[in-house]
């Protein structure tokens, strides 16, 4: 009743064309074709030449780490350069625990750091040279003074760095007093700045003027006082009329002792060679100068001089004393006192005699009743 209530041309479109059994197509896949073989030894492949890889390094690094043809065995693979003062065995001395080790593995910094301990190396520089030497360069300090410890010499660089005195070598400096090993290296620096100032201003005053100098003392930052064993001549003769020194001072004249302060090296420099040759005529042996202030010189205070020089100035005016006792009756027989020749009457000196100062350096002379520092 129902498939007659269904038109017949519905029905028929329903029916398949063709009256086959109907089955499910099944699709074969090959579980090991050709590229999946590609994807399966790839990796395979890649791990054999990671461990490939990883045994070639660790038998290359196990060669160069341990190989006796990359050992520091002799002193003769450590080749050194720079060197003047330092010793060979100081430096061999250093890579001493580097001895039978690859230079692969010697702390090349390390080495840098101890080689600059030394006291004559300001500058060290080690390299490695494959396959088993070690370059050394060394930049050595430069001496500028002999430094007084004790009854000793030493040496001293421009900083302030003590340096033993080796055995070979020709120095020719003046000495520096006023600086020890205890004293912190930045004072020490700060003192030989100074030094080495004063030695540059006064050449640049005359040259070789430093060659003159022989101590130099820079205990008081303030005040740099020199003892001069010469004094070369002014070679115009206009300045010598005017007061400057026509003679050169020589080791008859005996040393000269002067303070020159902190500064105007150059400048006070100047002004002793261009009024000495008044003071002599003024005040006859000149034995220490003070330069220290501005304007104004004095001439030989007792003060002033050193300690050896004070002992047989007293000496020599108590002598002088009694004589003029015993001759006269009257008390003792008046000494000389201190010159000071001022550049202008800003400073005055206590019981001093008045000097002339040159007529070229423009300087006024003014009566002296006290010395105001």
């Amino acid at each position: 009743m129902e498939a007659e209530a269904y038109p017949q041309e519905v029905l028929a479109e329903q029916e398949p064309r063709y009256l086959r059994r109907q089955k499910p197509l099944e699709i074969k896949r090959r579980k090991f074709g050709k590229k999946a073989w590609k994807g399966y030894l790839r990796w395979p492949a890649i791990a054999a030449l990671v461990v490939t890889a990883l045994v070639a390094v660790y038998l290359a690094s196990h060669f160069l780490l341990t190989s006796p043809s990359m050992s520091l065995l002799h002193p003769g693979q450590v080749e050194l350069a720079g060197n003047k003062y330092v010793s060979r065995a100081a430096v061999l001395e250093i890579f001493s625990s580097d001895r039978g080790r690859s230079v692969l593995r010697i702390p090349l910094e390390e080495r840098c750091r101890q080689l600059e301990m030394l006291p004559w190396v300001e500058e060290a520089v080690v390299r490695r040279a494959l396959p088993n030497r070690i370059e050394v360069e060394l930049v050595e300090r430069v001496p500028v003074a002999f430094l007084r410890q004790g009854s000793d010499l030493a040496l001293a660089d421009a900083h302030g760095v003590i340096l033993d005195r080796p055995v070979e070598g020709e120095f020719h400096f003046p000495v520096v007093s006023g600086i020890n090993a205890v004293m912190p290296a930045d004072a020490r620096e700060r003192r030989m700045q100074m030094y080495s100032s004063f030695l540059h201003g006064i050449d640049a005053a005359r040259g070789g003027a430093s060659e003159m100098v022989s101590e130099v003392d820079v205990q008081d930052v303030t005040d740099l006082k020199a003892t001069l064993q010469g004094l070369p001549a002014v070679p115009n003769k206009a300045a010598a009329t005017a007061g400057a020194l026509d003679q050169p001072w020589t080791d008859a004249d005996g040393p000269l002792f002067v303070h020159f302060g902190d500064r105007d090296f150059q400048a006070r420099y100047q002004t002793l060679l261009d009024n000495l040759g008044q003071w002599r005529a003024t005040a006859g042996r000149v034995e220490s100068v003070d330069l220290r202030f501005d304007r104004e010189v004095v001439v030989n205070p007792e003060e002033h001089l050193p300690a050896a020089r004070r002992a047989q100035a007293a000496a020599a005016v108590s002598a002088t004393g009694a004589a003029g006792h015993n001759a006269t009756g009257h008390g003792p027989t008046p000494t000389a006192k201190p010159v000071a020749a001022h550049v202008a009457a800003r400073h005055t000196t206590s019981s001093a005699t008045k000097a002339t100062p040159a007529k070229g350096s423009g300087a006024k002379p003014a009566a002296s009743k006290g010395h105001d520092r």
